[in-house]
């Protein structure tokens, strides 16, 4: 219904409105001067979907709007002025209403931020899109400032709690040919649930959650939350200090990898600022690394199909929660590694994909576009854009949750255009190639935008084949990753460890030859959440032994060889203390297999892990020579027939070595000779058989070198090494 007066409103502009496809609502909605056969008049028009009345409210002075239809109320006044304060009076039955013009506002996305999206270059994209909560000069919150890119939708619209999710109601305006949509909407704030309502080119209509969004619904829900302007007190200023003052190269580095969902189930981020710091600064690591930070719907996943990049997972709290628990590690001087994903994007039909009908995130080619192994979507590194939604985002956890480190999960499927792909199935780039070009220097740009702007944070990069320069910098055409996981280390230990000892002499090589290409990057030795699930068994089930005695006594000794071996080392939750079965997201750890089983030797597993963490962190030949060949040296990599590995440990400045023997093999060996370059004490500073590890507390002791040359030495000594046990010996001064 619409009472009489003559309508302003164009045709074409009432169609565009009602069909949620106006591209510049502002110029019909809100206040404007217009010309009638009387002189320009002032003019009020505004959208009230459900209103049974809307007045004009100026000064002292409340004017009754006109209903001409589709929820639109509008006003011609006598008056030629241009009205800087106003507001409507909104009647809904018995409900009314004061609200402030959300259509007469500027944009609150300026000039120089719509160049730089465009160029790719925004490296605070989140202070630019999104949701943003804006505040006056006193600090109180206004509203909330609605940005998105959406470069190929006709029209765009916030829907939201406060506005009966209806799209008609809050239509956003395009900022010129950017792909940019924007509103400021008054009086809403933190907590609001919303989406944006995106009518595409062929008028289909596609409820989306923002790409930029710093808080999203737990799932099966999929809306986004509006979080108020950033006011956590941070209280790491000396530990960020200190980041951006170390080589990490010369660091020791014990990662442990937890599932925040898993490692204690029902904890928060509150609980595990609590009980997961206080566990892993106990047992001795210098980092942690997160599973699933960002949030993703699919709990399966493990949190490698995210859905909203900018937004820490809700399951577990706020993100000042996490912002805390990432502050408590801090506090312990741990650092905190997060896994990003950035390679692929699930299918949800809400988030990313097609987001605005169009191919838009993704490559539009599905030779390039799409991922098979997991039926995602890949990325469009060439799209600045794109590129600039990614780089950003690893900016942001690091700027906005001081995150220490991201490691990059599956880059090897990024690198290769034909990742997973059969012939026929993939694009070659343009010099015939099967190099993602666009990838790398994505990458390549992602790490040293990151390594520039926030000194001391680490980038990791999980790649999987032999690609050349994974940690060179890029100005020397490196990808330029801090540190790279060494999966043939990890695959050659692993399959070594499983072959029954008697058969492993045949196989030595396996366990030798990552020394071959041991400095060829910076190298974290990882055992991974991906080797201890989907049938794979843990590192207690993967010993060949049928005692729980051997199983872990294998055990010890595998993690003893890892900790002195070159390399960062990473350790997966539970096998810390050999836990028994597969992990499984939707249980917790199995604390039971050190706690509560008698005779299961789990404890003295447990207890040595916390061990190789002194050692590591204390000892400089152990710790702080990972990446440079002088920092290890081979005293016999040739007994195969005894299955022994020894060899020698040395700090950067050389004034600290450390001999090592690992008897991979179900023998004691007695009376065994090696090499070593100095006479005197080396004092025995572990055995993995020793009593407080339940072993069986044999050949404690140190050794005294002297007599006869061995293995190309000046000197020797004879050691006893029981069976599936390491020693390590460190020269006395």
């Amino acid at each position: 219904m619409t009472d009489s007066h003559a309508i302003l409103l164009d045709p074409f502009d009432r169609a565009r409105l009602q069909q949620c496809r106006h591209y510049a609502p502002h110029d019909v909605l809100g206040h404007h001067l217009v010309e009638t056969a009387n002189g320009p008049r002032a003019v009020f028009r505004t959208v009230q979907c459900g209103a049974s009345g809307v007045s004009v409210v100026v000064g002292d002075n409340t004017l009754p709007m006109h209903n001409i239809g589709d929820d639109i109320f509008e006003l011609l006044t006598d008056s030629t002025e241009r009205y800087e304060s106003y507001s409507y009076e909104v009647t809904w039955g018995e409900h009314t209403a004061r609200i402030d013009d959300p259509y007469a506002s500027l944009p609150t996305v300026g000039e120089l931020d719509l160049h730089l999206i465009g160029e790719g270059r925004h490296e605070r994209l989140w202070e630019a899109l999104g949701a943003r909560e804006l505040t006056d000069h006193e600090g109180n919150p206004t509203g909330v400032a609605f940005s998105v890119w959406a470069p190929h939708a006709a029209g765009v619209a916030v829907i939201a709690d406060f506005n009966g999710w209806n799209p008609r109601q809050h239509p956003m305006r395009c900022l010129g040919s950017t792909g940019i949509w924007e509103l400021y909407i008054p009086g809403v704030g933190a907590g609001s649930h919303y989406k944006f309502s995106i009518t595409t080119g062929d008028g289909n209509r596609l409820d989306k959650a923002d790409p930029m969004a710093r808080l999203a619904e737990q799932a099966p829900a999929t809306a986004s939350i509006v979080v108020g302007a950033d006011t956590y007190q941070w209280n790491d200023a000396q530990w960020i200090e200190h980041r951006a003052s170390q080589d990490f190269r010369h660091e020791p580095m014990s990662i442990y990898e937890v599932h925040l969902g898993s490692w204690r189930k029902g904890l928060s981020y509150k609980d595990m600022a609590t009980e997961l710091v206080s566990y892993v600064k106990d047992k001795g690591y210098t980092h942690v690394e997160l599973m699933g930070v960002s949030e993703h719907p699919f709990e399966p996943s493990w949190g490698y199909q995210v859905t909203s990049y900018y937004a820490p997972n809700n399951r577990f709290g706020t993100p000042d929660d996490f912002r805390a628990l990432i502050d408590a590690f801090h506090a312990e001087s741990i650092g905190v590694i997060m896994d990003w994903v950035p390679g692929h994007f699930p299918r949800d039909e809400w988030a990313l994909a097609r987001f605005d009908g169009q191919a838009c995130y993704e490559h539009p080619d599905p030779r390039r576009g799409d991922q098979p192994d997991w039926g995602t979507h890949v990325f469009d590194f060439g799209r600045n854009e794109v590129k600039n939604f990614l780089v950003a985002n690893a900016l942001y956890w690091c700027r906005e949750f001081h995150i220490d480190g991201l490691r990059v999960d599956a880059v090897a499927s990024m690198l290769y255009l034909d990742y997973s792909r059969k012939e026929g199935e993939w694009l070659p780039n343009i010099y015939g190639g099967r190099e993602n070009l666009d990838a790398v220097s994505f990458l390549q740009e992602m790490n040293a935008t990151v390594q520039r702007d926030v000194p001391g944070v680490l980038t990791i990069a999980e790649e999987s084949t032999s690609w050349p320069g994974v940690t060179k910098p890029t100005h020397e055409n490196g990808l330029g990753f801090s540190l790279k996981w060494n999966m043939g280390w990890m695959h050659d230990t692993l399959e070594y460890i499983q072959r029954d000892p008697i058969h492993r002499s045949h196989h030595h090589g396996e366990i030798t030859f990552s020394m071959v290409y041991a400095y060829s990057e910076n190298y974290v030795l990882p055992i991974s959440h991906d080797e201890v699930v989907h049938g794979k068994g843990t590192l207690w089930s993967r010993m060949p032994a049928s005692s729980s005695w051997d199983r872990a006594a294998m055990v010890r000794g595998l993690l003893a060889y890892m900790w002195s071996h070159p390399g960062k080392k990473l350790l997966f939750q539970g096998q810390e203390f050999g836990q028994v079965q597969e992990w499984n997201e939707g249980r917790g750890v199995d604390w039971g297999d050190q706690d509560g089983w008698e005779g299961e030797y789990h404890r003295g597993i447990s207890a040595l892990s916390t061990t190789l963490n002194e050692l590591y962190t204390s000892l400089p030949a152990l710790g702080n020579n990972d990446h440079d060949p002088d920092g290890f040296s081979w005293i016999a990599a040739d007994d195969s027939h005894n299955n022994v590995l020894s060899y020698l440990r040395r700090s950067v400045d050389g004034t600290q070595l450390v001999a090592c023997v690992v008897n991979f093999s179900g023998s004691t060996h007695s009376n065994y000779r090696i090499g070593l370059p100095f006479e005197g004490t080396w004092r025995e500073v572990l055995n993995t058989d020793d009593g407080q590890y339940e072993g069986a507390d044999r050949a404690t002791g140190d050794l005294l070198a002297s007599g006869p040359g061995a293995h190309g030495f000046a000197t020797s000594a004879v050691l006893e090494i029981p069976a599936h046990s390491a020693r390590f010996f460190l020269l006395e001064p």
